[in-house]
Formats: structure tokens, sequence, C-alpha cells
């Protein structure tokens, strides 16, 4: 009785696994914007202060008065490594116009390495203590808050993003 038990769970996992990449594949499913998890869109940006690469603290707040793009990753991260060259072409792009703020979440990897590695120099923060992942909710990365110069987040991503949607977000707030 157990092994038929145990052979029709594992076949309908099978099924159902099929049936989700089919509609991957078939586009029923894309990765969206998504609202619902975490610290919502049109509350205030919690304010946090932490290190960045260089040693020197650097807090949210400093940034008041410009648009901010924040984004919480993690070097073991696929999906993160996959935008990194995207977001750096997107700082490239905007200059002084956007701030960005990368905060990693694994801060005891050799993540000054990793930068190196990737050929990136925007702004990386170490959040050590978890303090801001836990202040934005952060359960999934990589996870994108876009905070306007009031410091009022006005849209939220999860997963990779492309440099057409960082501009279409900075460019709607």
């Amino acid at each position: 009785m157990f092994k038929k038990m145990f052979a029709a769970s594992v076949l309908l996992i099978i099924i159902t696994a099929v049936f989700v990449v089919l509609a991957f594949e078939k586009g029923d499913i894309e990765s969206q914007p998504v609202n619902q998890t975490g610290l919502g869109i049109g509350l205030k940006a919690p304010d946090f202060e932490l290190k960045n690469l260089q040693g020197e603290t650097v807090k949210l707040s400093d940034y008041k008065g410009k648009k901010v793009m924040l984004n919480f990753w993690a070097t073991w991260c696929p999906p993160c490594k996959a935008e990194m060259p995207d977001i750096q072409k997107f700082y490239t792009q905007k200059g002084d116009d956007v701030a960005i703020l990368a905060v990693n979440i694994d801060p005891q990897s050799d993540v000054a390495g990793f930068a190196e590695e990737m050929k990136v120099n925007f702004p990386i923060l170490l959040d050590v203590d978890e303090k801001a992942s836990n202040a934005y909710q952060i359960i999934t990365i990589p996870t994108t808050f876009f905070i306007d110069e009031e410091g009022i987040i006005r849209n939220k991503y999860l997963s990779a993003m492309s440099v057409e949607l960082m501009n279409q977000y900075i460019d709607e707030m």
C-alpha cells in the first residue's frame, strides 16, 4: 500500500513539473513584478546604515532628493550574477542621476573579489547583521526597490532585471 501511494505521489510531482516547464516555455508564466511579498509599494523606505567595500558608512537617508535603485543580492545567486552586467550598464548610463545601492546579503563571501571579477564599480554595501534585509523583508533574491526623491518605495521587482526594465521603473517615478 505504501509503495503505491509513494509511486502515485512521485508521478503527481513529475506531471506537475512537466506542466510548469511547458507553461514557462510557452510563455504562460513569466517573471513579473510582485507586490504582495515583503515590504510594499507606497511605503516609506526604511533607512539603514551599512559599510561599503571600502569600509565607509553609507546611509539610505544620505540619498534623499535622489532616485534610488536598491538591489538585494548574493554572490551565490545565478539570477543575481546574470543581472550584474545590466546593473553596471545602467549605472554607467545614469551617472549621478540615479543612486544605485547593491546590498550584498552574503558578506562572509569574497564580495570584493566577486565585484572585481564581474567588473562592476557601482556601490556595494555589506549587510553583515541582516538589518537591511530584515527591514525590507527580503525573502527572495534578487529583489530590487525603486525609491523616489522623497524616500517612498515606488516599485519593486523580484528576479533579475534588464537595463530596459531598470530604465522603465526609473522613468515612471
